[in-house]
């Protein structure tokens, strides 16, 4: 069996699929050439680490398109040393990109398996700097507040009051909001003041559903708005074939 390169693999990648399409920030580049994506995915889908696209991990989640952690974390507008909340921890890749950049990461994730996996995962990489808590994501992690940056890695209804509570003054929210479940606008939400705060539109993107109290509520999913099942994939490669947006067909 060829061995993959996996380093020039990921050069290239942030070269064509992250540079190329107008990340900048000299911070937020490095970090995604530092960290090993493949060591964030199941085995049977490492071959394809650094192509531009999101792939499932486990519990119906997905690790997110390396495009958009690099597009959303330039977002934030970090300058390196701060202390950052991140929302959807999923496998950990995101939380270890921040961690290049932030002095903290506190990270919140709401699936206990993926909360253990993920905390598994970074420990075992040296990622010493990210703290990670299985909990309602939506609710924030109030002990650690006030943050200067909150990313969210899946699309509510609305941005949680709890989440802008937790932002310092100045300090700056990514997340996706939408009405849709499946389509949502990337917005950065900006604390300019104790009681005010400013929204900038970035993008239109597709994730996974904020689950929460201030999110959507699981138990209350209406059967017209859940999808049917996707057929299950055969192979790591079908799945890739198959894919054009998450979701298209499921892991067995």
């Amino acid at each position: 069996m060829t061995k993959i390169d996996f380093e020039n693999g990921r050069a290239e990648m942030v070269d064509r699929y992250i540079a190329h399409r107008g990340v900048r920030s000299a911070l937020v580049l490095a970090a995604m050439r530092s960290v090993p994506r493949e060591r964030f995915l199941p085995e049977d889908l490492r071959e394809f680490a650094y192509e531009d696209a999101p792939l499932p991990i486990a519990e119906g989640q997905t690790i997110s398109q390396p495009y958009i952690v690099a597009m959303m974390t330039e977002a934030l507008e970090l300058a390196g040393g701060e202390k950052v909340l991140e929302i959807g921890t999923g496998s950990g890749y995101a939380a270890a990109v921040l961690s290049g950049i932030a002095k903290d990461v506190y990270t919140v994730e709401r699936i206990g398996q993926l909360a253990e996996k993920s905390a598994a995962t970074l420990a075992r990489l040296g990622y010493g700097n990210v703290h990670v808590l299985h909990g309602d994501g939506t609710r924030g992690w109030p002990d650690h507040a006030p943050y200067d940056a909150i990313i969210v890695a899946a699309g509510g209804p609305q941005v949680p009051e709890s989440l802008k509570a937790q932002l310092k003054i100045g300090g700056r929210l990514v997340i996706p909001v939408g009405a849709d479940r499946s389509l949502q606008e990337l917005v950065r939400v900006t604390r300019v003041a104790e009681d005010e705060y400013a929204t900038t539109e970035l993008a239109d993107v597709r994730f996974v559903p904020l689950v929460g109290a201030e999110g959507w509520i699981a138990h209350e999913r209406r059967i017209s708005d859940t999808p049917a099942p996707a057929p299950p994939c055969k192979s790591a490669r079908a799945w890739r074939a198959t894919q054009v947006s998450p979701g298209r067909c499921r892991r067995q």
